[in-house]
């Protein structure tokens, strides 16, 4: 009835029955504009599809990122000093020595000890004897600890 109002005639409309309530009309009317833009939706639709087909085939498959993986080095070690540059202490070291801490190591045969593997270990360090405290030096000793039982008088 509009339509007619305007002087615009739409042969696409269906035809309403005189007594249509409004969401019948609004549902007629969704139902008609669904019709006409369906067709443009699927041809979108599979347009894009066979777009992103056709992008991933040639892709090489990505490789999942990894974290916190130890990366194998390049060759074995073979030598080794026990120096303040030292980070771990490799297992022929530890084999040798039966010592597993750089610390360890260090206090038996000395700072800048060279290990090699397949060969004799170095020499072992003195033990040097401690040297008289003089009178300049501070000698401290460890107190015992202090028990106190709860509920005493202070």
């Amino acid at each position: 009835m509009t339509a007619r109002l305007f002087g615009c005639a739409r042969s696409d409309m269906a035809a309403r029955p005189a007594k249509q309530s409004f969401n019948e009309a609004i549902e007629a009317a969704v139902q008609a504009a669904i019709t006409r833009a369906l067709p443009a939706l699927r041809r979108a639709i599979d347009s894009a599809v066979a777009a992103r087909v056709h992008a991933k085939a040639p892709a090489a498959p990505r490789r999942i990122a990894r974290r916190n993986v130890a990366v194998p080095r390049a060759g074995a070690i073979t030598r080794w000093v026990a120096d303040h540059r030292a980070r771990r202490v490799p297992t022929f070291v530890i084999e040798a020595t039966g010592l597993d801490t750089k610390k360890r190591i260090v206090a038996r045969y000395g700072e800048n000890a060279a290990f090699a593997k397949g060969k004799p270990l170095p020499h072992v360090k003195l033990a040097q004897a401690p040297a008289e405290p003089t009178k300049a030096e501070r000698v401290v000793k460890a107190r015992p600890p202090i028990v106190r039982k709860a509920g005493a008088p202070k």
